[in-house]
């Protein structure tokens, strides 16, 4: 085992990754790395497997599920889920607060994309919640802690990616995903309320809403809310794959868009733009990571980390707190994507050799990755939604503390609550 090559080229990997070098480039170059020095290794299989890294089945789902978000944007969706969540919501302590935890958690089951999600919502709804008197800082932090539901639910990407590099079932991810993301949206409107009335954050409105309203409402939001349903029961029966089920919600999307004749021809073709632009900055990191993979598992570092790991840790909780704090120190300075791929293969095994339940280890996961997206120095979620509602980062920080600690506390239930992320698939399968 050429371990020296493969500590050089991890350190070069790094390196770059710290100096904002793209993801994919960063890999290459500590792939490149080991190639050109180790021996009896020819260059060739480099090629070889980021090509083989790209052709696997489950992937498929990722342009899918990617357009399907796009052309929800473009179909005139969000408004109709927004006026939904405001007949729901408009009356609890927050208002628009309120609103905008639960439309992250409706539209992440459309658009599996956190990104697009808190992009979307500190256009829409933070100008609106400032008229309304929240802070620019507290609705900014509420738009970007919200999105965070975005990947655990159904389709998030990182569940597909996930399960991709480790081979586990994406319908069974997609099941734990709703109660994981359900677990969040409940204790953000929770801390939202305590949090509003402390500061005198009144209602949307004083008067529950009429049948009439919320009948309209609903009616109006009726056909996009069935989409989750759609993918996860089609799933279950075996109708379709979780891979067709993306082409599946591409179809749906498609049909509303018509049907609400807010789709056209100009707002297709830039769907499908933006789709292929997402896509190839995913896959360029998963050809790249899938080289690396090759790297580690030729070297057996998976194999020599688990067994050092399992002799040096008796016990499987005190594992996952270790597993936990590093994953968001990592979640702090690497993309999500990246971690999801380098790190899951090299630490599902040895959650497994821990007798920790493969799904409940990818949403605990998952859910570390996503609270690194949110923390600085490189937290993708808060330069996004800053960006957008010009928040100046040391007072984003500032305001999201009481934020992190929730998170946390959801962190830990997970970790070692296993029903909350496994009951739901006990149930279903």
């Amino acid at each position: 085992m050429e371990l020296n090559v493969v500590v050089l080229a991890v350190i070069v990997l790094l390196v770059c990754l710290f100096l904002k070098v793209p993801v994919f480039v960063s890999i290459l170059a500590g792939c490149v790395t080991y190639f050109a020095i180790a021996s009896n290794v020819s260059s060739l299989i480099i090629v070889q497997r980021i090509v083989a890294g790209t052709e696997s089945i489950p992937l498929l789902a990722v342009p899918f599920f990617v357009c399907a978000g796009v052309l929800m944007n473009y179909s005139g969706v969000t408004s109709r889920i927004m006026d939904f969540c405001s007949v729901i919501t408009g009356r609890m302590t927050g208002g628009l607060a309120q609103v905008n935890v639960l439309l992250s958690t409706l539209m992440g089951g459309l658009s599996g994309s956190n990104l697009a999600d808190a992009a979307m919502q500190s256009k829409m709804l933070v100008p609106e919640m400032e008229k309304k008197g929240f802070s620019k800082e507290f609705s900014s932090v509420v738009t970007a802690t919200s999105s965070m539901i975005t990947p655990l639910i159904p389709p998030g990407i990182g569940m597909i990616i996930y399960a991709s590099v480790t081979n586990l079932s994406v319908g069974k991810l997609f099941i734990s995903g709703i109660g994981v993301g359900a677990t969040l949206c409940i204790s953000l409107m929770i801390l939202v309320r305590f949090i509003s009335k402390k500061r005198g954050y009144v209602p949307i409105r004083t008067e529950r809403a009429s049948f009439q309203e919320l009948w309209k409402a609903l009616k109006g939001a009726f056909l996009p809310l069935c989409l989750p349903i759609v993918i996860i029961g089609g799933i279950r029966i075996g109708v379709f794959t979780p891979t067709e089920a993306g082409a599946v919600a591409i179809v749906y999307s498609m049909v509303l868009g018509f049907v609400y004749k807010n789709l056209n021809v100009k707002n297709l073709v830039s769907a499908v733009k933006e789709t292929v632009l997402t896509t190839a900055s995913i896959m360029l990191i998963v050809g790249a990571a899938s080289a690396l993979s090759w790297i580690f598992t030729k070297e057996m570092i998976p194999q020599t980390l688990t067994n050092y790991i399992v002799n040096s840790i008796s016990n499987k909780y005190v594992f996952m707190i270790i597993v936990n704090f590093f994953l968001i120190i990592v979640g702090m300075f690497i993309e999500g994507n990246a971690i999801n791929i380098i790190l899951g293969p090299l630490l599902a095994p040895i959650a497994a050799a821990y007798g920790i339940d493969p799904i409940q280890f990818a949403m605990v996961f998952i859910f570390n990755i996503s609270i690194g997206s949110l923390s600085p120095p490189m937290g993708t979620l808060m330069f996004v939604t800053c960006g957008i509602t010009k928040c100046k980062i040391k007072n984003f920080i500032k305001e999201a503390v009481p934020f992190y600690l929730l998170l946390l506390l959801v962190l830990l239930l997970l970790t070692f609550i296993p029903v909350l992320t496994t009951g739901l698939v006990t149930l279903f399968y």
